[in-house]
Protein backbone atom coordinates (compact mmCIF):
# COMPACT_ATOMS: atom_id res chain seq x y z
CA UNK A 1 0.00 0.00 0.00
CA UNK A 2 2.59 2.33 0.96
CA UNK A 3 5.29 1.78 -2.39
CA UNK A 4 3.73 4.46 -4.04
CA UNK A 5 4.63 6.58 -1.28
CA UNK A 6 7.89 5.25 -0.83
CA UNK A 7 8.65 5.80 -5.05
CA UNK A 8 7.65 9.27 -4.85
CA UNK A 9 9.99 9.87 -1.60
CA UNK A 10 12.58 8.10 -3.57
CA UNK A 11 12.48 9.84 -6.96
CA UNK A 12 12.47 13.36 -5.65
CA UNK A 13 15.15 12.65 -3.05
CA UNK A 14 18.24 13.84 -5.46
CA UNK A 15 16.33 17.60 -5.29
CA UNK A 16 17.35 17.84 -1.49
CA UNK A 17 20.74 18.67 -3.01
CA UNK A 18 19.02 21.84 -4.47
CA UNK A 19 16.18 22.53 -1.49
CA UNK A 20 18.96 22.70 1.46
CA UNK A 21 21.04 25.92 -0.10
CA UNK A 22 17.71 27.28 -1.68
CA UNK A 23 15.89 27.40 1.51
CA UNK A 24 18.59 28.19 3.54
CA UNK A 25 19.76 30.87 1.33
CA UNK A 26 16.11 32.15 1.20
CA UNK A 27 16.42 32.55 5.32
CA UNK A 28 19.74 34.19 4.98
CA UNK A 29 18.34 36.50 3.00
CA UNK A 30 15.39 37.64 4.69
CA UNK A 31 16.92 38.28 7.68
CA UNK A 32 19.47 40.88 5.41
CA UNK A 33 16.16 42.53 4.49
CA UNK A 34 15.57 43.04 7.53
CA UNK A 35 12.48 40.33 8.69
CA UNK A 36 12.94 38.48 12.04
CA UNK A 37 12.39 34.84 12.63
CA UNK A 38 9.07 34.73 12.76
CA UNK A 39 8.49 36.80 9.61
CA UNK A 40 10.89 34.64 7.61
CA UNK A 41 8.92 31.15 9.04
CA UNK A 42 5.53 32.40 8.46
CA UNK A 43 6.45 33.66 4.74
CA UNK A 44 8.23 30.31 4.15
CA UNK A 45 5.15 28.35 5.89
CA UNK A 46 2.08 30.59 3.87
CA UNK A 47 3.49 31.04 0.78
CA UNK A 48 5.52 27.72 0.41
CA UNK A 49 7.25 29.30 -3.13
CA UNK A 50 10.75 29.90 -2.80
CA UNK A 51 10.56 31.47 -6.17
CA UNK A 52 7.84 33.88 -5.28
CA UNK A 53 9.49 34.54 -1.83
CA UNK A 54 12.89 36.00 -3.46
CA UNK A 55 10.98 37.99 -6.01
CA UNK A 56 9.12 40.00 -3.04
CA UNK A 57 12.23 40.28 -1.04
CA UNK A 58 14.01 41.34 -3.84
CA UNK A 59 11.73 44.06 -4.59
CA UNK A 60 10.98 45.14 -1.03
CA UNK A 61 14.96 45.61 -0.76
CA UNK A 62 14.81 47.79 -3.48
CA UNK A 63 12.55 49.98 -2.47
CA UNK A 64 9.59 48.98 -4.47
CA UNK A 65 5.92 49.37 -2.93
CA UNK A 66 4.16 46.31 -1.18
CA UNK A 67 1.60 46.36 -3.96
CA UNK A 68 4.37 45.76 -6.77
CA UNK A 69 5.84 43.29 -4.57
CA UNK A 70 2.95 41.31 -3.95
CA UNK A 71 1.94 41.56 -7.49
CA UNK A 72 5.42 40.39 -8.83
CA UNK A 73 4.80 37.39 -6.36
CA UNK A 74 1.37 36.37 -7.73
CA UNK A 75 2.64 36.50 -11.14
CA UNK A 76 5.67 34.59 -10.32
CA UNK A 77 3.33 31.79 -8.88
CA UNK A 78 0.65 31.97 -11.83
CA UNK A 79 2.92 28.36 -12.75
CA UNK A 80 1.41 26.68 -9.83
CA UNK A 81 -2.31 27.54 -11.70
CA UNK A 82 -1.37 25.45 -14.42
CA UNK A 83 0.45 23.09 -12.67
CA UNK A 84 -2.98 22.35 -10.85
CA UNK A 85 -5.07 22.01 -13.94
CA UNK A 86 -2.13 19.49 -15.22
CA UNK A 87 -2.84 17.39 -12.27
CA UNK A 88 -6.25 17.08 -12.82
CA UNK A 89 -6.73 14.29 -14.73
CA UNK A 90 -4.76 12.57 -12.61
CA UNK A 91 -5.55 13.66 -8.63
CA UNK A 92 -9.28 15.43 -10.06
CA UNK A 93 -10.85 12.50 -8.46
CA UNK A 94 -9.26 12.71 -4.92
CA UNK A 95 -11.05 13.84 -1.75
CA UNK A 96 -11.57 17.59 -1.61
CA UNK A 97 -9.44 17.80 1.80
CA UNK A 98 -6.68 15.58 -0.45
CA UNK A 99 -6.84 18.00 -2.86
CA UNK A 100 -6.71 21.14 -0.91
CA UNK A 101 -3.66 19.47 0.88
CA UNK A 102 -1.95 18.66 -2.23
CA UNK A 103 -2.32 22.55 -3.63
CA UNK A 104 -0.87 23.53 -0.75
CA UNK A 105 2.09 21.72 -0.62
CA UNK A 106 2.52 21.83 -4.06
CA UNK A 107 6.26 23.27 -5.39
CA UNK A 108 8.22 23.17 -8.80
CA UNK A 109 9.97 19.89 -7.78
CA UNK A 110 6.87 17.69 -6.55
CA UNK A 111 4.77 18.68 -9.65
CA UNK A 112 7.27 17.84 -12.22
CA UNK A 113 8.87 14.66 -10.99
CA UNK A 114 4.84 12.99 -10.44
CA UNK A 115 3.77 14.39 -13.96
CA UNK A 116 6.19 13.18 -15.64
CA UNK A 117 6.16 9.50 -13.35
CA UNK A 118 2.08 9.36 -14.08
CA UNK A 119 3.08 9.85 -17.89
CA UNK A 120 5.31 7.02 -17.60
CA UNK A 121 2.96 4.84 -15.79
CA UNK A 122 -0.31 4.98 -16.79
CA UNK A 123 -1.70 2.24 -15.08
CA UNK A 124 -1.77 3.54 -11.71
CA UNK A 125 -4.84 4.05 -9.86
CA UNK A 126 -5.92 7.49 -8.62
CA UNK A 127 -5.18 6.38 -5.45
CA UNK A 128 -1.57 5.35 -5.79
CA UNK A 129 -0.75 8.66 -7.55
CA UNK A 130 -1.99 10.29 -4.68
CA UNK A 131 0.54 8.43 -2.32
CA UNK A 132 2.86 8.93 -5.11
CA UNK A 133 2.49 12.70 -5.06
CA UNK A 134 2.03 12.72 -1.17
CA UNK A 135 5.74 10.72 -0.81
CA UNK A 136 7.16 13.45 -3.35
CA UNK A 137 6.18 16.26 -1.41
CA UNK A 138 7.72 14.79 1.93
CA UNK A 139 10.80 14.43 0.79
CA UNK A 140 11.13 18.09 -0.45
CA UNK A 141 8.49 20.31 1.90
CA UNK A 142 10.26 19.81 5.81
CA UNK A 143 13.27 20.71 4.36
CA UNK A 144 12.17 23.44 2.75
CA UNK A 145 10.69 24.64 6.47
CA UNK A 146 13.45 23.34 8.42
CA UNK A 147 16.28 24.90 6.21
CA UNK A 148 14.57 28.32 6.09
CA UNK A 149 14.96 28.49 10.22
CA UNK A 150 18.30 27.35 9.87
CA UNK A 151 19.10 29.85 7.62
CA UNK A 152 17.23 32.57 9.58
CA UNK A 153 18.89 31.62 12.86
CA UNK A 154 22.44 31.85 10.62
CA UNK A 155 21.47 35.22 9.25
CA UNK A 156 24.82 36.50 7.85
CA UNK A 157 26.97 33.93 9.48
CA UNK A 158 27.42 32.42 5.99
CA UNK A 159 29.94 34.42 3.98
CA UNK A 160 28.91 35.78 0.59
CA UNK A 161 32.00 33.42 -0.89
CA UNK A 162 29.96 30.39 -0.83
CA UNK A 163 27.52 31.89 -3.51
CA UNK A 164 24.44 29.46 -2.14
CA UNK A 165 22.55 31.69 -4.97
CA UNK A 166 23.64 28.91 -7.36
CA UNK A 167 20.91 26.84 -6.29
CA UNK A 168 17.97 28.75 -7.95
CA UNK A 169 19.42 28.68 -11.69
CA UNK A 170 20.45 25.10 -11.06
CA UNK A 171 17.36 23.80 -9.24
CA UNK A 172 15.00 25.20 -12.42
CA UNK A 173 17.52 23.80 -15.01
CA UNK A 174 17.00 20.34 -13.58
CA UNK A 175 13.12 20.85 -13.44
CA UNK A 176 12.66 22.47 -16.79
CA UNK A 177 14.90 20.98 -19.16
CA UNK A 178 13.30 16.96 -18.74
CA UNK A 179 9.81 18.37 -19.86
CA UNK A 180 10.56 20.16 -22.92
CA UNK A 181 9.30 17.51 -25.40
CA UNK A 182 7.37 19.26 -27.66
CA UNK A 183 7.97 22.27 -30.24
CA UNK A 184 5.78 24.21 -28.49
CA UNK A 185 7.87 24.02 -25.49
CA UNK A 186 11.06 24.41 -26.86
CA UNK A 187 9.44 27.79 -28.79
CA UNK A 188 8.13 29.02 -25.38
CA UNK A 189 11.23 28.45 -23.40
CA UNK A 190 13.25 30.33 -25.91
CA UNK A 191 10.89 33.31 -26.28
CA UNK A 192 10.67 33.19 -21.84
CA UNK A 193 14.83 33.34 -21.78
CA UNK A 194 14.99 36.40 -24.78
CA UNK A 195 12.21 38.20 -23.08
CA UNK A 196 13.99 38.37 -20.09
CA UNK A 197 17.44 39.15 -21.43
CA UNK A 198 15.60 42.04 -23.23
CA UNK A 199 13.35 43.36 -20.60
CA UNK A 200 15.79 43.39 -17.72
CA UNK A 201 16.07 46.94 -17.73
CA UNK A 202 12.71 47.47 -16.50
CA UNK A 203 12.30 48.91 -12.99
CA UNK A 204 10.80 46.62 -10.40
CA UNK A 205 11.56 42.80 -11.87
CA UNK A 206 8.74 43.97 -14.29
CA UNK A 207 10.44 42.36 -17.19
CA UNK A 208 9.94 38.62 -15.69
CA UNK A 209 6.35 38.74 -15.66
CA UNK A 210 5.60 40.14 -19.17
CA UNK A 211 8.72 37.35 -20.15
CA UNK A 212 6.53 34.90 -18.76
CA UNK A 213 3.43 35.73 -20.02
CA UNK A 214 5.14 36.45 -23.99
CA UNK A 215 6.52 32.62 -23.42
CA UNK A 216 3.12 31.24 -22.40
CA UNK A 217 1.53 33.54 -25.85
CA UNK A 218 4.33 32.11 -28.19
CA UNK A 219 4.05 28.41 -26.73
CA UNK A 220 -0.07 28.22 -27.03
CA UNK A 221 0.19 29.95 -30.36
CA UNK A 222 2.93 27.36 -31.36
CA UNK A 223 0.71 24.77 -30.37
CA UNK A 224 -2.34 26.12 -32.46
CA UNK A 225 -0.34 26.54 -35.43
CA UNK A 226 0.89 22.98 -35.30
CA UNK A 227 -2.97 21.64 -34.50
CA UNK A 228 -4.14 23.69 -37.29
CA UNK A 229 -1.17 21.79 -39.78
CA UNK A 230 -2.15 18.67 -38.40
CA UNK A 231 -6.05 19.20 -39.60
CA UNK A 232 -5.18 20.42 -42.85
CA UNK A 233 -2.92 17.60 -43.95
CA UNK A 234 -5.51 15.16 -42.38
CA UNK A 235 -8.59 16.78 -44.32
CA UNK A 236 -6.21 16.71 -47.51
CA UNK A 237 -3.94 13.57 -47.51
CA UNK A 238 -1.20 12.96 -50.01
Amino acid sequence: MSSPFRAGFRDCLPFVLIVVPFSTLFGVVARDAGLDILQVMAMSVIVVAGASQFTALSLLQDGAPVFVALLAALAVNLRMAMYSAALVPHLGGAPLGMRALAAYFMVDQSFAVAVRHYEDSPQMTGAEKLRYYFGCITAICPLWYACSFAGALMGRAIPASLSLDFAVPVCFIALLAPLLRSAPHLVAALVSGLATVALAGLPWNLGLPLAALAAMIAGAQSELHLARRAARRAACPA
